[in-house]
């Protein structure tokens, strides 16, 4: 399973993470699909770094032609200037192995349940945090996530 192989590189690099999007959904309880891996990290240089170079070792490629530095140093203006709000990495032998590494959202600012999958115990964006970040955004499919952990939560 890819979720376990990027989680288990994060970890390997001491990567600080969590997930987030449609698979901490499903992670909470919800029926959601989805191929991509959302990942809420930790805000610093050497984090950025530290993912960058764990994905790049299970053969994920940035889309664009960017680096972890670069990423880090002008977050702020990708997000403002070019609506880039995910660093994506891709497989280019499959390319339904994506894995994004949300810029709008440091992780040192949120919550995170551990849940069990398995033999692993996996990070995930707490249901609150992750309401919010959905509702924040406003696409349906989104909107439709904050329905369904609403309704987990009652």
């Amino acid at each position: 399973m890819v979720l376990e192989q990027v989680v288990s590189a994060l970890r390997r690099s001491r990567v600080r993470f969590a997930i987030a999007g449609g698979h901490a959904v499903a992670l909470h309880g919800a029926v959601r699909g989805t191929l991509d891996i959302d990942l809420v990290l930790t805000f610093s240089r050497e984090n950025f770094a530290a993912a960058e170079t764990a994905l790049n070792r299970m053969g994920l490629r940035s889309r664009l032609p960017l680096k972890a530095e670069e990423v880090f140093d002008f977050r702020e203006e990708y997000i403002r200037n070019r609506n880039l709000i995910a660093w994506s990495f891709v497989n280019p032998a499959d390319p339904t192995e994506i894995v994004d590494i949300i810029l709008t959202e440091d992780l040192e600012t949120m919550q995170v349940d551990m849940v069990p999958v398995g033999r692993l115990r996996l990070p995930v964006v707490a249901a609150a945090d992750l309401i919010r970040m959905k509702e924040k955004s406003g696409r349906p499919q989104d909107l439709e996530d904050v329905r369904a952990l609403r309704r987990l939560g009652s």
